[in-house]
């Protein structure tokens, strides 16, 4: 009887633990791109990180991954002139089921933007 009980308690213990998903592996990637235009800027960049998150899960060796929005800091190219975006030039963010992007005024380009993910895989 004891010995049964045993083995049941087992089995339930095997069932909850192997039916676990695996731990996610996740990463937090960003894209940058200029543009002459808004919808250029914005479109490219989130391809770009849409591109980063495919490479990601080749790199990694992932089956499958998934896409979160994660707020990153804008990205200027050039970092001499402008090491960091201020408030006063960002003219929009727009978040999406997959990336946060921040758009700015450039400073040798009229367009930036940077979108951010948070890509998780397994």
């Amino acid at each position: 009887m004891r010995a049964a009980k045993i083995m049941a308690l087992g089995i339930v213990a095997f069932a909850v633990f192997a039916h676990q998903p695996a731990m996610a592996d996740c990463e937090i990637i960003s894209a940058t791109h200029s543009a002459d235009t808004k919808g250029e800027a914005l479109l490219m960049s989130r391809a770009l990180a849409a591109k980063s998150a495919s490479e990601l899960r080749r790199t990694k060796g992932w089956r499958r991954f998934a896409m979160s929005p994660q707020k990153v800091e804008p990205d200027p190219f050039w970092k001499k002139v402008r090491p960091v975006v201020p408030e006063s030039v960002i003219y929009g963010t727009f978040v999406t089921a997959k990336t946060y992007t921040t758009c700015w005024s450039g400073v040798r380009v009229p367009y930036v933007c940077t979108s951010g993910a948070k890509v998780c895989g397994n």
